[in-house]
């Protein structure tokens, strides 16, 4: 009479004491170890917590003021146009950024450019000096607001070191003996020298002739004829090239070299330099030859 059935076994089966939940438990204690704290050790199972922003924002803030510090040193910085001498080019109250890298490098001024210089002296004698806050000091010291207490101004270069520069009443500017066409960019209505015409002026090496797009409403180079420099402008004293209009946005453009400052033959008078050195220095030689060349005759 069959009591039951147990796999055709009739005695109990040997098996280990495991319990139900075992796996889930080995695993437990294996990820335990092999992260390397067990119970007990002393290590730290919890991640730290990553800093609160608060405590991080004055360091964020300290890289931000020493980054700005260093592009307005040495890379850009903006500055404010405080009269209506640069009309219609830039109007008062633009703001531009003037590019102060390219002279680390030994960049010179270059005929077209609009630039930025410190007051030669006596150039702003009777304008009177700015009285910025406290903020506006700091702001503009890191390169944030332009500059409120040096006394800065703005100008197109006319011509540069080596060149003949002039202009008569009713006539063009003329740079090398050759005229420019300054229509694209003097103010509307305004002659090209009819207030103060000048010249000829040999630009000494080193300096630069500014004058304002809006000829009839600038004291540039013409007006300081008197001072020392003739009106020229070092340029140690140029503090960079003003590349763009920044502020507002309606008024954003570039600032590019005007066409008529490419044309050929500007560069006339620094063309024959070479040659007259090339010739200055065949002369000997020639003269040397003939000579070699009358000696044999001579024997003869």
């Amino acid at each position: 009479m069959a009591v039951g059935a147990r796999s055709g076994h009739d005695e109990p089966e040997d098996r280990p004491d495991i319990p139900v939940n075992a796996e889930a438990a080995g695993t437990t204690e294996d990820r335990t170890e092999r992260d390397g704290d067990s119970p007990g050790s002393g290590g730290s199972t919890a991640r730290k917590k990553p800093r609160s922003f608060w405590k991080e924002l004055p360091l964020l803030i300290g890289i931000a003021l020493v980054l700005a510090l260093l592009i307005k040193t040495f890379l850009v910085q903006a500055f404010s146009i405080p009269s209506d001498s640069m009309q219609n080019t830039l109007q008062r109250g633009d703001r531009v950024l003037v590019d102060k890298l390219t002279p680390w490098f030994g960049s010179e001024p270059e005929r077209g450019e609009v630039v930025v210089f410190h007051d030669p002296g006596g150039w702003l004698e009777n304008t009177p000096a700015a009285d910025p806050n406290a903020v506006q000091k700091f702001l503009s010291f890191i390169g944030l607001m332009p500059s409120a207490e040096e006394k800065d101004l703005i100008k197109r270069v006319i011509a540069i070191g080596g060149d003949t520069v002039e202009c008569k009443a009713n006539g063009p500017v003329k740079v090398n003996g050759k005229a420019l066409d300054d229509k694209s960019f003097i103010f509307k209505g305004n002659t090209p020298c009819n207030d103060e015409p000048f010249g000829p002026v040999k630009v000494p090496e080193g300096r630069i002739w500014v004058m304002g797009d809006h000829r009839q409403n600038s004291l540039d180079s013409r007006y300081h004829q008197e001072l020392p420099g003739g009106g020229t402008v070092s340029t140690d004293e140029v503090v960079g090239r003003a590349v763009v209009v920044a502020w507002p946005v309606n008024r954003w453009a570039t600032l590019p070299v005007p066409k008529t400052f490419d044309q050929p033959g500007l560069n006339a008078a620094a063309a024959m330099a070479p040659g007259a050195l090339g010739i200055a220095g065949a002369l000997p030689v020639v003269l040397w030859r003939r000579r070699r060349r009358s000696v044999p005759e001579q024997r003869k």
